[in-house]
Formats: C-alpha cells, structure tokens, sequence
C-alpha cells in the first residue's frame, strides 16, 4: 500500500473523483442564483423596485449578469425574460426560489450518495489488501501478531478511513467552492462585509487547526490503548480454561479495569479539549452577525447598501458557516486518519510479508526423484546450532522416519523440506528444483504438511477435510444479475472475482471420480484412523434433507417401520412411546407436545418460545396460558427449595436442566411476588420466564406430579390451536411430525425412532440403542449415516471436536489430496500410544510408491520406514531403515531361488 493516503485514494479512485468535481462545478451556478433570489424578492417585488416610475410590468426570468458599483457596475443581459406584474413577479420569484433549492438538494443528494459510495468501495478495496497481506505474513511476524488485532484493524480501524475517503477530494472540492461562492456573493453585494467575513473566516482556519493538535496526539493514544485492550480480551478469552483452572477472574477484572479507566482517560482528555475548540469555533462562527446587523445596518442607513442586499448577505452568511465549520472538520478529519493510515501501513510494512506470488497457478510438476541437503546449517532462537554444515541425499519415493534427539532439530528439519518457512543456510532441492524456487501451486499440490497444532476452520468435518483441494475454482457460478452486479463492483475494488458459489473440489487431486466415491474413501480412511464410530455418532445426530437425498431417506423410512414392527414382534413396545397426532406423548416435553414437529428458526427454539406471540396467541386461545404460568410457579418453588445451599456443580442442576444455578435468585424473587397461589404480582416478563419453566417439563424425567390426565387431554387439544395458528400467520418455521415422511428438520435418530424412550424402564435407552444398530446393520444404512456424519460442525478452531478428533480430521486433509510428499512433524501425537502403530500402518499404506517423511521419538524405529535419519550433537546421520532391510533380503532370496 502507498505510504501517503491521498496517493493511495487518487490512484484507485481518480476516475469516480473527477465525475463528482465536475457535477459539484455545475451545481455553483444554481447555488448562486439561489442565494441571489432573496435581494430580487426583497428589492424588485416587496420593495416595488421593479415598479418605480409607474411601470405595471417587471421582467421575469430575464437573465443578465450585473458587476458590483466598485468594479465598474457593467450589466450583461443574456435572456430578456418576460412582462409580468408585482403579484405575478413575487410568486414567480418565490417558486423559483423553491425550484433552486430543490436542484440544489438534487446536486446535494448524488455527491453525498457518489461520496458515500465511493468510500464504501475504497473500504472494500483496503480491507481486501489488508487481509491479502495478513496472508502473506512471515513466520516471525505471526510469532507476535494477535490474530484479534489484525481482525480489529481491517474491519474497525479501516472503519473511519473508510469513511474518509469518499470526502477526502470531494468535500475540500464541495465545501470550499460553496463557501467561496457565498464569500464572493456577500463581496460583490459589499466589499467592507465581505472582508470582515473573510477575515473570520482566516482566523478560524489559522487558531482552530492549531489547538486541534493536541486532539491528534490523544487519537493515537486512544488508538493503540483500544487495539491493546482488544488483544488483552481476545488473550483472556482463549485462555479461559487456565482462568477457571486457577480461579484467577479478580485478577483479570483488575487487570481489564485498569485498561479501561487508561483508555477512558485519553477519551475525557479528547471530549474537554474537543469542546473547548467547538466553543471557540462557535465563538468565531457568531461574529461575523454581529458585523453585519451593526455595520450594514449603518451602511443600509447611510444609503450605501439597500435593504435587500442586507437581508440577501445575512442569508448568504448564514450558508457560510456550515461549510466552513465543516472543512475545519475535515482537516482535523484528514489529520486524525493519515495517523490511522500511517499506523496500518506500519503494521503491514513490507519487511512483515513474504513476497508476493507472480507464479501461473495452472504450474504443476511432480516432486520425485531425490531431495539433496548441503551443507545444511540451522540456528535455533537463541543461536545454538541444532544442525551444523549437513550433507544428505534421500532417492524418492521412500518413508523416512527422523528421529528427534530432545531437541528441535527433527522438528526443524520436518518443516524445511514441508517448505515452512524457516531460516537457514545451505542449499536445499527436491527432485532437482531449487526448494526456495519452487512454484507456491506445485508444494500446495505436492506437499503436505501436518504438525501438532491442527488448523481447523468452521464448517463441517468434509469441507475441513476438502480444504485443501480448493485451489482454484473448477466451474463459474450462474451469472445472474446478483453474480453480474458482484463480478462488477469485484472488479471495480479490487476484489477476487472468484465466488465460493462455485466448485472448488479437484476430484482429480483425490483419486475419485466422483463426490459419492471420494466421500466413501473418506469414511474408511477415518474409520481407519479409529473416527468411524464417532462419524457414525455423528450422523446419528445428524439431519437429513429429503429432496437432496431421498435414497437415504425412503431406507430410514423402511428402517422406521421395521424397528417399531420388531418392538411390537419382542413385545418390547413399551420401551418406546411413538409420535402419535392423536396422543400426548407423556416422554416428551410440553412445548414438543404442543408443536409436534422440530422448531427451524431461533424464535421458537429454547427460552424463546415462550415468548413467540403466535405461539402465545394459540395458548391464550386454548385457555392454557394461565395454567402453564402456574405449573411454571410451582417449579420455580419446588426449584428453590431443592437447590438452595447447594454448590455449583452439583448433579441436581443437571437433573433439572431448565434451572440454571445463577437465576435461583431470580426465580426467588419472582416467587415471593407470585405469592403461594401462583398469581399476585405477576409482571408480563415473570409470566415469560415462568412460562419457559414449564415447556421443558418432561414428567417421567422431573416427577413433580404436575401433570395429570386432565391436563394432558388440554394440551393435546392446544397442539391443534398451535397448528392452526402457526398456519394462519403462515409460519413455515415448524417442521411437523408426520409418520409417513421423513422430517428434514429432525435428526436421524429421532427419525429412526419416531418417539421418545420411556424413561420408567431401566436400560430403556440401551436396548433401543442395540436393536436400533442391529436394524441399521441389517439394511446397510450404516455407511449412509456416516455420510451424514461428515456434514457434522467443527466449530471455531474445531473446538466442538476432541483433540484426537481434530488430529484425525488434519491427516485425512493431508491423505485425501493424495500428496508426492507427505511431512508428518509430531501430528500423530494426540492419538495415544495405542493409536499411534495403526494409524502410521495405514498412513503407510496410503502413501505406498509415494514419499512419508515422519518425525518420531527417539526410541521409536518401526519397521514402515526405509530410511531413518538422526542427530549427533548437530550432525544429521542418514541409516538403512528396516522396511528397506527386509526389502533388500526379499529381493535377495527371489535372486537365490532363481
């Protein structure tokens, strides 16, 4: 990016500023005549001017250009206009009066709407380049950059400068010509007032800027204490678990406490000095009045100045100050943001980036042949030689073990030929390829690397696990007017004109020929690596769309009704009460009774169904609001009375799940108010929160007795009224239970299913669990189910995984694409001990007539490798591995037999 802001706007912008110069010249004339009307208005029709000497006609519309008496008075005439008489004159000049005003609000609209798109666009463009350059941040930045301080400073400190750019031509442009036009009106009507305006006006951009210094000074401060207090949050909240481990959240609240009153601090210094200069400013803006009543008051007494010249120069000031006072804005503006700017070029500098990529992405070679060391000298942090003046050759394709000595070193070496960027000295090359030379496109292609801390991104497990087959896009999404539209203004901010609407997936990186084949691979892959009952977990919780997949769906169906006919067969169909349209499921909740179908939208899920107003109509309508408030009462009661005393923790709170341990005091409080008869003082939010008391009451589960037969028959008839009123508002954000169809917003489980478990039998779940499995088995759904697991989310840095589950999920990212080169720097790790020898078997396999280069402990030598390197006290020591030896024997006795 250029160091200086204005080169940086005019250079991708000149275009789209020139158009708005040129509309904000053609808008003067009209802003002229404008301010000239009120003196014609005044002294031609009110005053009679026009009329004098017993003329009955003035002329309208004539226009004709006079100079001021002190240059000469000469008038042009350019249209004579037309006869009108003193009534006809009055309104016509007042109706063009309006006229001009209206063009003018006219011009005022479109430069504001051009600025502000121009700036949005200019926003877009920066934020794109920053976060491009993020990309390309070097390793020892990332080692001291905090992510939540690159996310701040693209999207809220390139907020204000964003902001700026649409003005930072156009305004200075704009203003400075309207208040020019102004100033030169009040001359031309009086030289003395205009230049007591225009002295003003000099000082109020000579004393103003000056004390605005210091508000520039206080700025930055307020900048970098905001962008310290957000990297200081972001830290707490990824270390969260350390804070509860040592119950450190006074300290950190201190700590937070403390940044706030510095950074609130700096922000009173800037609001006293910033009225201070608004004050005096202000000051100045009403002096320039006080000119124009008292002395052109004496000059209109004097003769030399008529009385529609005063008012015409009062009004043409009072159009002065606004422009003038916002100029002064936009300088203070201007130096505020190059402070900005100057700050996000430094945190962007070019030293912080690696080089740019000028390489053609469709570049591809394949990596074979022989990776070739010389002397190889790499330093640790602190200068200590880890590898010191090394020579070694490795012929490809081959699985290299490197054994780590205790130090880094097997660790350093990994990430050399992976081509992570790490400081050495030496020459390094791969199949004959230099490897600093080598196109970013063939290691993206023919390398993968995996190291012990998995990157994950949000999304599902396959588009993590198809991460890295996403290079470039394979096809173009529909061109519609939205993807034409966005392709325009891409192009127009610099933006990628690619679109994640596209196909991304290289199925032939993979192997596959298509998505079904390359999904099976992935599910024995991860069924290999021991993720396959969790992938089968996965999918059970899982949802299917029917359209999208009605195969799976009419299986499931056919599932259905084979397990509820093997219940009925085994007389066990009291482990499970099915969904019935006619029956209150007594296994469910109360809101799933009175829905009967899965919620898809925010607003009827949890809390806030209580609080939905059709879903609160139907209630009112069924009569059953008032009953369920005071269900909800006696729950709040009997929840107060069990868990008072008790610790956080404690397995009650799980038992009722619908009472959270730090609303106790809440609900206490909403009791004492209720009184014993669940009625008293009830405000509308208590019968909310008592309302969402009662709908996940499960009677089997909590055992309250608070639901009877009686009460059941009532809410059954309710789901009738909920229907009904959900149809009326035509709400489709229920998906209704229906026997016959499979429901795309429930899981596959409750599917499967199709009711609840009863909760009164011992080991219920268990049995319906083993014979659900035994069903699924017998009808091959399993590996579809997997399928549906691989949609399954990860979360942000796949926190909603395990870390065997993440590690899992990171190797599969690296085996799918089916690399030349496969670095494996400490990646099996999370596995366990157990895990560790059967995933590198099948790693193994996977990349047979292809190159493993593995980092491993010391003591470990298994018989997968060829060839095993490792460190003496800096010098890299290269040893036949076992698999090699038990080849060369292999190949020995074939010899001897024949």
């Amino acid at each position: 990016m250029n160091k200086s802001l204005f080169r940086y706007i005019w250079r991708h912008s000149k275009r789209d500023q020139l158009i708005i110069f040129a509309v904000v010249l053609a808008s003067l004339p009209f802003y002229y005549m404008s301010l000239d009307l009120p003196r014609k208005i005044v002294n031609e029709a009110i005053q009679g001017r026009a009329f004098e000497q017993g003329r009955q006609t003035a002329k309208f519309l004539d226009i004709s250009f006079s100079l001021p008496a002190w240059l000469g008075g000469y008038r042009f005439d350019l249209f004579p206009g037309f006869d009108v008489g003193r009534l006809h004159l009055l309104f016509g000049l007042s109706l063009l009066f309006l006229f001009f005003v209206l063009v003018n609000g006219a011009f005022k609209y479109w430069i504001n709407v051009s600025k502000g798109a121009l700036g949005e666009r200019m926003m877009r463009r920066m934020r794109f380049e920053l976060f491009s350059m993020a990309l390309r941040f070097t390793p020892e930045t990332l080692r001291g950059v905090k992510s939540s301080e690159a996310a701040t400073i693209i999207k809220d400190e390139v907020e204000p400068i964003g902001g700026f750019i649409g003005d930072a031509f156009v305004q200075p442009v704009f203003l400075g010509t309207q208040a020019a036009t102004a100033l030169l009106f009040i001359i031309m009507q009086s030289l003395w007032l205009g230049l007591a305006a225009a002295a003003v006006v000099g000082v109020q951009f000579v004393v103003i800027p000056r004390m605005r210094r210091e508000l520039l000074r206080l700025g930055r401060m307020r900048q970098l204490a905001s962008r310290r207090l957000a990297g200081r949050v972001s830290e707490v909240i990824d270390g969260m678990e350390a804070v509860h481990v040592h119950n450190t959240g006074r300290w950190e609240r201190a700590e937070i406490g403390h940044r706030l009153f510095e950074l609130f601090d700096i922000r009173f210094r800037i609001y006293k000095r910033k009225f201070i200069v608004k004050f005096l400013n202000n000051l100045l803006a009403q002096l320039t009045p006080f000119f124009f009543y008292a002395f052109g008051g004496y000059f209109a007494l004097q003769g030399r100045l008529d009385i529609g010249q005063l008012v015409a120069v009062i009004a043409a000031y009072r159009e002065l100050p606004p422009p003038l006072k916002e100029l002064i804005d936009w300088d203070q503006q201007r130096l505020d943001v190059q402070v900005k700017y100057d700050q996000v070029v430094a945190y962007f500098a070019a030293e912080k980036l690696l080089p740019e990529s000028k390489e053609q992405e469709e570049q591809d070679f394949p990596l074979e042949s022989a990776i070739e060391i010389k002397d190889l000298t790499i330093l640790d942090a602190h200068g200590t030689a880890l590898i010191q003046h090394a020579d070694l050759r490795i012929d490809l394709p081959a699985h290299v073990a490197v054994a780590a000595d205790g130090t880094a070193a097997a660790s350093f070496l990994a990430r050399l030929i992976a081509r992570r960027p790490i400081d050495f000295s030496g020459e390094v090359r791969i199949a004959g390829h230099d490897l600093s030379d080598l196109p970013h496109s063939v290691v993206a292609r023919r390398m993968a690397y995996a190291g012990v801390e998995p990157v994950l991104f949000p999304g599902s497990i396959r588009d993590n696990i198809l991460y890295g087959m996403r290079s470039r896009p394979l096809t173009e999404a529909e061109k519609d007017d939205v993807e034409r539209r966005r392709r325009l203004e891409a192009s127009w901010t610099g933006n990628s004109l690619d679109t994640p609407e596209a196909d991304w997936v290289d199925l032939s990186r993979s192997g596959a020929a298509t998505r079904e084949e390359l999904d099976e691979r992935i599910i024995r892959l991860l069924t290999g690596l021991g993720l396959g009952d969790d992938l089968y977990r996965f999918g059970l919780a899982g949802t299917i769309d029917p359209d999208r997949n009605p195969e799976l769906s009419e299986r499931l169906l056919e599932a259905r009704q084979r397990l509820h006919e093997r219940l009925q067969r085994d007389g066990l169909a009291e482990l499970v009460e099915f969904f019935d349209p006619e029956r209150y499921n007594i296994q469910a909740t109360v809101a799933e009774n009175l829905l009967f179908g899965v919620p898809t939208s925010q607003s009827l899920m949890g809390r806030a169904l209580a609080n939905d107003v059709h879903f609160r109509e139907a209630l009112d309508q069924a009569e059953l609001t008032q009953d369920l408030v005071q269900m909800g009462a006696r729950i709040a009661e009997t929840m107060v009375d069990i868990f008072r005393g008790l610790p956080l923790g404690h397995p009650l709170f799980d038992q009722f799940s619908f009472v959270h341990a730090d609303e106790l005091s809440d609900f206490e409080g909403i009791v004492k108010r209720l009184g014993m008869t669940g009625r008293g003082g009830a405000t509308r939010e208590d019968r909310g929160r008592l309302l969402s008391l009662t709908l996940p009451y499960v009677e089997p589960r909590h055992r309250l007795g608070l639901l009877n037969d009686g009460m059941m028959e009532r809410l059954l008839a309710g789901r009738a009224q909920v229907r009904e009123i959900m149809a009326r508002h035509e709400r489709e954000d229920i998906s209704f239970y229906d026997v016959q169809t499979l429901n795309p917003a429930a899981t596959v489980r409750d599917n499967l299913l199709f009711g609840r478990v009863n909760e009164r039998i011992a080991d219920a779940r268990e049995r319906v669990r083993a014979l659900g499995a035994e069903i699924i088995d017998e009808m091959s759904l399993r590996a579809g189910i997997e399928r549906v697991g691989l949609d399954q989310q990860v979360g942000p840095a796949g926190r909603l995984l395990t870390s065997p589950q993440r590690t899992i999920v990171n190797l599969l990212r690296c085996l799918v694409k089916r690399p030349d080169i496969l670095v494996l720097d400490g990646a099996l790790a999370p596995l366990g001990e157990s895990r560790v020898g059967p995933a590198l078997e099948l790693i193994a396999e996977e990349m047979k007539d292809r190159s493993l280069i593995a980092v491993l402990p010391n003591e470990r030598q298994p018989k997968l490798f060829d060839v095993v390197i490792q460190f003496r006290g800096g010098a890299v020591q290269v040893e036949e591995g076992a698999a090699a030896r038990e080849a060369g024997r292999d190949q020995r006795a074939r010899a001897a037999a024949e």
